[in-house]
């Protein structure tokens, strides 16, 4: 499993206020929650991002609040994965249980820059700059979460297990 995207630079403490703004928690609607992601803090986001693309940012990207509208916002909005030195606990969580891919790899976040094209290998953790030819190495997803987020999160891993094992009978 690959990404590959034009990255959104962001530095320490973006938390889930900023992510996606508590005026909008009044929907749980992903296409709606995606079109005002990261408006507080970069109000040309939602214009400029594409499937595919990249958020870097520095540390403790995703604190605050533990409502799961956060990374559902970033991963409608078309983001494949987001890069940080560190994670809040459940942001890391929310975003394996909805299936956005994280890693953390300050080595990577240290050297690349907004509008850089990032790919990802989620089988090895390999991180490319293809916009400057630099390769990092985060931990590689195991084949269990890699199996969840394949599957668009951990209720579509649970229901397609239950649909698979309805068959088997």
């Amino acid at each position: 499993m690959n990404a590959k995207g034009t990255v959104f630079r962001y530095g320490d403490d973006v938390d889930t206020d900023v992510i996606i703004p508590a005026r909008y928690l009044n929907t749980s609607d992903p296409k709606e929650l995606a079109s005002h992601c990261m408006e507080d803090i970069d109000k040309d986001f939602v214009k400029n991002v594409r499937d595919g693309d990249i958020i870097v940012a520095d540390d403790n990207f995703g604190c605050g609040s533990s409502r799961e509208h956060a990374p559902i916002a970033i991963k409608e909005s078309g983001v494949s994965c987001v890069i940080a030195n560190s994670f809040a606990r459940i942001f890391y969580r929310n975003s394996i249980n909805i299936g956005l891919p994280i890693l953390e790899c300050p080595e990577a976040v240290s050297a690349i820059k907004a509008g850089d094209t990032v790919e990802v290998d989620f089988d090895s953790g390999k991180i490319t700059d293809v916009t400057t030819g630099e390769s990092f190495q985060a931990g590689a997803f195991p084949e269990f979460m890699q199996e969840l987020i394949a599957a668009g999160g951990l209720v579509n891993y649970i229901n397609r297990d239950i649909e698979n094992a309805g068959k088997q009978d």
